[in-house]
């Protein structure tokens, strides 16, 4: 192999190494290729579309086999119970087949401080509550130890209610599945700031794909809510570097702050 030629094939493998560094970087995890599904039926007339809480966004319509109930259009203040029980006992998408319980959501539902994360793992599965396996043990200490209040005074949910097979990242049809639930959770609660973990909850929020570790620390918004995005607590458990603990606290640190400044009139 010539010189110039053995130069660029350097350049292209350096590159590649690159771009696997930074996905790892991100805990990009393979997502299994999804069987084929049948045709979809047409869409209905009227479907959710994107917008404040308040109001079903991103509808989709059920997976084959799914939930045929319609999207729910959410009043302008909802709770939490109703959000609940439209929810039901959902199999709108194909989580809904390997889920052992759904995970709905937990905490204060006043909450100025609300936490969403990507989707339940092994343990919140079993039990039913977001965050209380090995990651939520350690966002309950960044919550309680770290800003000094309970976590009951906050709310923690995430963007999918069921369990993801092996805790890969949600596919986009579970997240639009999922997403009007969610949409209802924040307008029940009405937080004042939230707090994004992750890359899929940021990217959801911010309606575009998001590298975390770029954009963390940098202040946001989701229908007129400010919205922090952060490093998940699986991440940092991963990556536990002084960097990465000294990241997610600061960016704790001006959620709460934010979150406790008084209310400005309209």
């Amino acid at each position: 192999m010539d010189r110039p030629l053995a130069d660029a094939a350097a350049a292209t493998i350096a590159s590649a190494r690159a771009l696997l560094e930074e996905l790892v970087e991100e805990g990009i995890e393979p997502a299994p290729i999804p069987a084929p599904h049948p045709p979809e039926p047409p869409a209905r007339a009227a479907e959710a579309t994107t917008g404040p809480p308040g109001r079903a966004a991103g509808g989709s319509e059920p997976a084959a086999g799914g939930d045929a109930r319609d999207v729910p259009v959410w009043s302008s203040a909802p709770d939490l119970a109703e959000v609940h029980e439209q929810l039901g006992e959902c199999t709108r998408c194909g989580l809904a087949s390997g889920r052992t319980r759904i995970v709905f959501g937990d905490g204060n539902p006043d909450a100025d401080l609300m936490f969403i994360g990507e989707g339940p793992g092994q343990e919140e599965d079993r039990q039913g509550l977001p965050f209380v396996g090995r990651a939520g043990e350690l966002l309950t200490q960044m919550i309680e130890s770290g800003l000094g209040i309970s976590r009951r005074d906050v709310y923690i949910c995430n963007i999918v209610k069921c369990r993801p097979p092996n805790n890969r990242t949600p596919l986009p049809t579970e997240v639009a599945a999922c997403r009007p639930f969610l949409d209802g959770q924040i307008a029940a609660v009405r937080p004042k700031v939230i707090v994004a973990l992750g890359k899929p909850a940021a990217s959801l929020l911010l309606g575009r794909e998001v590298a975390i570790t770029r954009i963390r620390g940098t202040w946001h918004a989701y229908a007129g809510t400010p919205v922090m995005p952060t490093l998940h607590p699986a991440y940092v458990l991963r990556q536990y570097t002084t960097e990465n603990r000294r990241h997610v606290w600061e960016d704790l640190k001006a959620a709460l702050a934010k979150s406790q400044e008084p209310a400005t009139p309209d």
